[in-house]
């Protein structure tokens, strides 16, 4: 999903993300960014991104993703911090 497509979405039913956080600054999987840099996890490529990201309409469902993609995860993006969270409470900044 795109982020600009975020207003489509249904605002009754909760949506999860992959939301992954930087450890350090300049970190390699996102070069040029703050420590705790906020970003979700583009479901493709498996790297980090603030324009696309996989949704998920339950938090089994995106936990389940990101064990089914742990491996691959830790490859792309070493040290980071992933968790499953509410889209809407991300987009607010809330987490």
């Amino acid at each position: 999903m795109l982020r600009r497509d975020v207003e489509a979405l249904d605002p009754c039913k909760p949506h999860w993300v992959v939301a992954v956080e930087a450890p350090t600054r300049d970190w390699t999987a996102a070069p040029g960014c703050r420590a705790h840099a906020r970003f979700l996890i583009d479901g493709e490529s498996k790297a980090p991104s603030l324009s696309q990201f996989e949704l998920f309409d339950t938090r089994a469902h995106c936990l389940e993703w990101i064990i089914a993609n742990g491996r691959v995860i830790n490859i792309h993006m070493p040290g980071a911090k992933v968790h499953p969270v509410a889209l809407a409470d991300w987009l607010l900044g809330l987490c």
